[in-house]
C-alpha cells in the first residue's frame, strides 16, 4: 500500500526542500525546531508550576498536622483542673492564704456576681503573693478575673485588690 501525502503537503518533500535556498531551509529548520519545543514544553511548564505548588501545600500541610499533634500531646499532658471539692471559694481563699503565710494581710474580702471573691491584702509580701495565687490556680482551679497591686512601703511588700473565680 502506497502511502499518498495530501497535495498541501505534497510541496514538502525532500526534492522540494533540497529546492528551497540557505536562508528558507534555516528558517524552516528554525519553525520546525521551534513547534517541537512548544509540543514539549507547552505542556510539561504548567505541570511543572503545578507540581511545585502542590508541594509547597503538601508542606504547609504537614506542617499544620505536625502542629496539632505537638498541640495534642501538649493537651493530654497537661494537668487536668481539679474537681470541685464542694468548699465555697471563701473557704478555699481563706485556707490557702493561712497555709501561704498570708493569713495576716487578708484585709477583706466580698462576694462578685457569678460566683467571684473580691478579696483586699495590705502589706502582704509579694512573692508569697504570687506564689499563692500560682497554687491556687493548679491545685483548686481558682483564676483571677483581675488584680491590682501596689507597693506599701518597704521593698517587696504590696497592697492588693484581687478579683478571683473558680475555675
Amino acid at each position: 500500500m502506497k502511502l499518498t501525502l495530501p497535495p498541501a503537503l505534497a510541496g514538502f518533500s525532500p526534492a522540494a526542500l533540497a529546492n528551497l535556498s540557505e536562508r528558507d531551509r534555516r528558517l524552516l529548520l528554525a519553525a520546525a525546531v521551534g513547534a517541537v519545543l512548544i509540543l514539549i514544553f507547552g505542556p510539561i511548564v504548567p505541570l511543572d508550576r503545578s507540581v511545585t505548588r502542590e508541594r509547597a501545600r503538601l508542606l504547609g500541610k504537614r506542617n499544620d498536622l505536625a502542629w496539632v499533634q505537638n498541640a495534642a500531646m501538649q493537651l493530654r499532658d497537661a494537668p487536668q483542673p481539679p474537681a470541685a471539692s464542694g468548699e465555697s471559694l471563701l473557704v478555699i481563699i481563706d485556707r490557702s492564704a493561712r497555709e501561704s503565710g498570708l493569713a495576716a494581710a487578708l484585709a477583706g474580702s466580698e462576694p462578685g456576681a457569678a460566683g467571684s471573691l473580691s478579696i483586699r491584702l495590705e502589706k502582704a509580701n509579694f512573692e508569697k503573693l504570687v506564689t499563692w495565687l500560682a497554687r491556687l490556680s493548679q491545685q483548686n482551679g481558682v483564676l483571677v478575673d483581675s488584680a491590682t497591686i501596689d507597693q506599701a512601703g518597704a521593698p517587696g511588700i504590696v497592697n492588693a485588690a484581687i478579683v478571683l473565680h473558680a475555675g
